[in-house]
């Protein structure tokens, strides 16, 4: 009688096959789909620049951050306290200094402390982000918070689906989640922003605009497909 491999065993592969399908996939994506749709609404219906879509991408960045320190507090507790508190200043002053570069390249109006002394040591990037973000948020069209709020449901929608009910929290560690978020900004903001200069040069025309909104929705479902695929919970 020949035996059965694990390969040929349709439960066993089911159940360990590093896949990331089915309904919660579904909505994981029609989710994140939508949301990546709203600024298309914004360039259509509301004018938004490439400045505002920018900017919207690069409010993303502290969505992430946020639920990565809910992610790091989920697996090490009381544990996760100190790496929460350095992720804290690295990631914010990572998010700051690219805030800056943005603010000053593309609305000439780079952040300012006004005068408030400066917060000391590596406290000063904190410092420093909390302006960008006061600068961003006077800069956002109106309809801007809608696309902002649209991300924090859908990233909050991914957070409990995938990482809290899902079994991406058995095989995460607080270590792992600390460089977690770098490698998404790296890849989708140097395309982003590589193609925000590009349309700025030849006059921000409406079709280019489009593109990018298309171009960094394609490469968000990769990247969000591509974090998820070890999943190996298979919803039914």
């Amino acid at each position: 009688m020949p035996s059965m491999s694990p390969q040929s065993d349709p439960t066993l592969s089911e159940q360990q096959t590093p896949i990331y399908q089915g309904r919660r996939r579904r909505l994981n994506l029609a989710l994140l789909t939508a949301v990546n749709l709203l600024p298309l609404l914004g360039v259509l219906f509301f004018d938004w620049d490439v400045g505002a879509l920018i900017i919207l991408y690069w409010s993303e960045n502290l969505v992430l951050g946020a639920y990565n320190i809910l992610k790091m507090a989920s697996v090490g507790g009381l544990t996760a306290v100190f790496p929460s508190l350095f992720f804290l200043l690295h990631y914010g002053a990572f998010c700051a200094v690219h805030g800056f570069f943005i603010l000053s390249l593309l609305f000439d109006v780079p952040p300012a402390f006004g005068d408030d002394p400066p917060w000391p040591l590596f406290l000063v990037f904190l410092q420093m982000l909390l302006d960008v973000i006061e600068q961003v948020f006077a800069l956002a069209p109106t309809e801007w918070f809608i696309a902002f709020v649209g991300l924090l449901i859908s990233h909050g929608y991914s957070f409990v689906s995938n990482f809290l009910i899902g079994d991406e929290r058995a095989s995460a560690t607080v270590n792992g989640l600390m460089a977690a978020p770098y490698k998404r900004i790296v890849i989708l903001h140097v395309t982003i922003i590589a193609g925000g200069f590009a349309i700025m040069s030849l006059g921000q025309p409406l079709f280019l605009l489009i593109v990018l909104v298309g171009l960094k929705t394609s490469i968000d479902i990769g990247l969000h497909v591509r974090e998820h695929k070890q999943a190996r919970r298979t919803d039914q």
